[in-house]
C-alpha cells in the first residue's frame, strides 16, 4: 500500500506539466490558423484610373477595432494609409496618396482589409504590404502600370518608292506605358517587314511610338498597324485601304530616250559622211578641169544624192538635223522639271506635316500634364474645404460653449449680488472658476477664429488657382483643336500632291 501511494505521489506532479507542455505546442498552430492573404500576381492599373489592391484574412474575423497599416516600400514616410481604433489616421500618411487612399469600412467586419487606391500615377508603382501589427500578420502586393492611348494609332502617307513604285506608309501611336511594339499585317494578317520603330518619352513618361514600313501593290491593298504591350493584352490598332493610284508602276523611259540617241547620232554621222564626200568631188572635180563631162556627170550624181543647193543648204542646219531630238528631248526635261516641282512641294507639305504633328504631340503633353495639376489641385481644395467645414463646426462649439459658460457665469453673478444674500466660499470658487473658463474659451475662440480665417483665405486662393488652370486646359483644347484641323488639311494635301 505504501508503494502504490509513493507510485501516486511521483506521478502526480507529471499531470500539470504534461497539460502545460501540450498547451505549449498547441499554440503556435492556433496562431497559425489565421494568415493575411494578398493576390499572388502583381496588380494591373491603369494610368489615371482606380485600382484595388486585395487583402484580407483567411478564415474571416472582424478587424474594424484592430491596428491596420498599408505601406510601400522605398517610400518616405512611408504609410499610404493606417487605421486605429476605428479611425483613418489622415496626418500619419505620405503627401503624394493625401486624399487618394481608403479601406472599405463596411468589409473591415469580414476581414476585408483591401486598398482602394485612386487616380493611379507613375509614381505608384512598386511594392505594398498590408499589416495587422498586433496579429502580426503581413502580405504584399506589387502594383505595375500600364497605359495605353486615348485613340487608335495615326497612318499616314509618307511618300513614294520611286525605285519599287511603293508607297510607304507612317504609324504612329502616343500615351503608352511602358514602351509598346509596333507590328504591320498585310490583309491576310502576315507580318510585313519594316524598320526598327522610332520611340520618343515625353515629359510625362509616356511613350510616343512611331514605324514605317513601304508596301506594294497587291491584290487587296488593306494594310493594318497594331501596336500592343509585350506582357499585357493592352491593343489597338488602324486599318487603311490604299487606292490604286498611289502605286506607281516603275518607269522604263530610259530606253526609248537611248535609242532615240543613237539613231540621232547615227543620222549625224551619215550626214558628216555625205559632206565629206561631196566635198570630196568638187576637189576633184577643180583638180580636172579639162574633164568637163566628168563633171557634169559628179554635179549630176552629187543633185540625185543631195537634191538642189537649197536643199543641201537646208540639210545642213543644224537646227533642221535635230529638231526631233530637240523636241523629244524638251519634253522630257519638262517632265522631268514637273516632277521635280512636285517632289519639292511634296517634300515640303510632309515638312509642315511632321512639323505640325510635333506641335500636337508637345500640346497633347503639356494638357495632359496640365490636367494632373488641375486634378490634384482640386483634391488638395477638397480637403481645405473639408477642413474648412471641421474649424467652423469647432468655432461654432466654441461659441455655444461660451454663450453657455457667459449666461451660468450671469446667473453666479446676479446671486452674489442679490441684496442681504450670504456670499459662501463655496459661491465664490465657482465665480473664479467659471470666470477662468470664460476667459479660456474666449481666448480659444480667437485663436481658432483665426484659424478658420487663415482657412478661409487659403481656400480661396487654391479655388482661384483652380479655376485658372481650368482656363489654361480650355485654351489648350482650344488650340489642339486648331492644331488637328491644320494636320487634317496639311495631310490632304499631301495625299493630292501625291
Amino acid at each position: 500500500m505504501l508503494l502504490q501511494t509513493d507510485r501516486l505521489s511521483s506521478q502526480f506532479p507529471l499531470r500539470p506539466l504534461s497539460v502545460l507542455v501540450f498547451h505549449l505546442l498547441l499554440t503556435p498552430s492556433c496562431r497559425g490558423q489565421f494568415q493575411l492573404v494578398g493576390p499572388p500576381l502583381p496588380i494591373v492599373a491603369t494610368l489615371g484610373h482606380d485600382v484595388v489592391l486585395p487583402c484580407h484574412l483567411e478564415p474571416e474575423m472582424d478587424v474594424s477595432a484592430d491596428m491596420l497599416e498599408w505601406a510601400k516600400l522605398n517610400l518616405d514616410p512611408r504609410f499610404v494609409n493606417v487605421w486605429r481604433a476605428g479611425q483613418d489616421l489622415i496626418k500619419t500618411r505620405n503627401p503624394s496618396y493625401k486624399g487618394r487612399t481608403a479601406l472599405f469600412r463596411e468589409e473591415l467586419k469580414h476581414g476585408n482589409i483591401s486598398l482602394k487606391l485612386s487616380e493611379v500615377q507613375l509614381s505608384d508603382l512598386g511594392t505594398y504590404t498590408c499589416d495587422i501589427p498586433l496579429k502580426h500578420k503581413h502580405s504584399s502586393v506589387k502594383l505595375v502600370l500600364a497605359s495605353g492611348p486615348a485613340s487608335p494609332p495615326v497612318i499616314s502617307l509618307s511618300g513614294l518608292d520611286g525605285q519599287t513604285g511603293g508607297v510607304v506608309l507612317q504609324c504612329e501611336s502616343a500615351g503608352w506605358y511602358p514602351e509598346p511594339e509596333v507590328l504591320w499585317l498585310d490583309a491576310e494578317g502576315k507580318l510585313l517587314s519594316a524598320g526598327p520603330p522610332e520611340t520618343v518619352r515625353g515629359p510625362d513618361d509616356l511613350y510616343t511610338v512611331s514605324s514605317r514600313v513601304t508596301v506594294e501593290k497587291r491584290h487587296s491593298n488593306s494594310f493594318t498597324c497594331r501596336v500592343q504591350h509585350h506582357n499585357t493584352n493592352r491593343t489597338t490598332q488602324t486599318h487603311l485601304q490604299v487606292p490604286d493610284d498611289f502605286f506607281i508602276v516603275p518607269s522604263s523611259c530610259s530606253a526609248p530616250v537611248a535609242v532615240s540617241v543613237l539613231f540621232g547620232l547615227m543620222f549625224v554621222i551619215a550626214v558628216v559622211l555625205l559632206v565629206w564626200k561631196w566635198r570630196q568631188n568638187i576637189n576633184e572635180t577643180k583638180t580636172n578641169p579639162t574633164d568637163v563631162e566628168g563633171e557634169e556627170k559628179n554635179r549630176s550624181k552629187t543633185k540625185d544624192q543631195f537634191g538642189t543647193d537649197e536643199e543641201r543648204g537646208q540639210l545642213m542646219k543644224p537646227d533642221t538635223v535635230h529638231t526631233e531630238d530637240l523636241k523629244r528631248e524638251g519634253g522630257h526635261k519638262s517632265k522631268q522639271r514637273n516632277t521635280s516641282e512636285e517632289k519639292r512641294r511634296r517634300r515640303e507639305a510632309e515638312k509642315e506635316v511632321q512639323t505640325l504633328k510635333e506641335e500636337v504631340q508637345t500640346l497633347k503633353e503639356e494638357l495632359q500634364t496640365k490636367k494632373r495639376e488641375v486634378e490634384s489641385k482640386q483634391s488638395e481644395l477638397q480637403d481645405l474645404l473639408s477642413e474648412k467645414e471641421r474649424k467652423e463646426k469647432e468655432l461654432q462649439s466654441l461659441k455655444e460653449d461660451l454663450e453657455k459658460k457667459s449666461r451660468e457665469l450671469e446667473t453666479i453673478q446676479r446671486s452674489i449680488n442679490k441684496p442681504y444674500s450670504f456670499t459662501s466660499k463655496k459661491a465664490k470658487q465657482k465665480k473664479d472658476e467659471a470666470e477662468q473658463e470664460v476667459k479660456t474659451l474666449q481666448k480659444h475662440l480667437k485663436t481658432k477664429q483665426e484659424e478658420t480665417e487663415l482657412n478661409i483665405k487659403e481656400f480661396e486662393d487654391r479655388r482661384a488657382e483652380v479655376q485658372k488652370l481650368q482656363d489654361e486646359v480650355q485654351g489648350m483644347e482650344a488650340s489642339l483643336q486648331t492644331l488637328m484641323g491644320d494636320l487634317e488639311s496639311s495631310n490632304m494635301e499631301v495625299h493630292l500632291s501625291a
